[in-house]
């Protein structure tokens, strides 16, 4: 996982509620093994409505998806994340996120960023008005901001949340901090003992 300190860029207004993770990624896209590509999944049964948001050109580009509230509801699948992040975007902004969604945004380098209802409907509106308006997710500081609409907020980010993205830490990462600890206890354990 890469660090994530601020995320800057344009946004996409996915002015929807009750997004869940099968409208995200449909289960015809989780056949493959690997982690990359599900970014051409994304969405991909409201992408045949050539009215879409991710079909208007002008907010091609975006590393920001600015969604309604409850947002990743649904089944448990990373695919959603990981279709999220291979499409190209860094943080999604919510009013509410499903909890199995939001853990697995952080553990896989995706900002999920909770703001009240009123800052959520602020900037989807400020995006449809603006495609170019530029949004800036700050993870240091925990705030969500668009300067040019005028509109500035906190988030909420558990310490331990946050020190994970500013390093860059997945599960593993997390591990490997105490690789001396795990190898001096491996060490000393009995051979008689079973070993992996």
């Amino acid at each position: 996982m890469e660090p994530v300190r601020v995320v800057t860029g344009t946004a996409v207004p996915l002015d929807r509620s009750d997004v869940d993770t099968d409208q995200i990624i449909p289960s015809d896209w989780l056949k493959k093994v690997e982690r990359t590509g599900f970014g051409a999944g994304l969405f991909s049964e409201w992408r045949d409505d050539r009215a879409f948001v991710l079909n208007d050109e002008r907010y091609a580009g975006a590393s920001v998806l600015v969604a309604g509230p409850n947002f990743g509801t649904g089944s448990s699948r990373e695919h959603a994340v990981w279709a999220i992040q291979d499409y190209g975007f860094q943080a999604v902004i919510s009013p509410r996120f499903a909890d199995i969604f939001r853990n697995n945004c952080t553990k896989n380098g995706l900002v999920p960023v909770q703001v009240p209802a009123e800052v959520g409907e602020a900037l989807l509106r400020a995006v449809e008005a603006d495609p170019t308006l530029e949004i800036t997710v700050d993870v240091e500081r925990r705030t969500v901001s668009a300067p040019a609409a005028g509109i500035e907020a906190s988030f909420p980010l558990d310490d331990a949340t946050r020190h994970r993205f500013l390093e860059g830490l997945d599960d593993i990462g997390i591990t490997l901090q105490h690789e001396a600890d795990i190898a001096a206890f491996e060490a000393g354990r009995p051979d008689w003992l079973p070993s992996l």
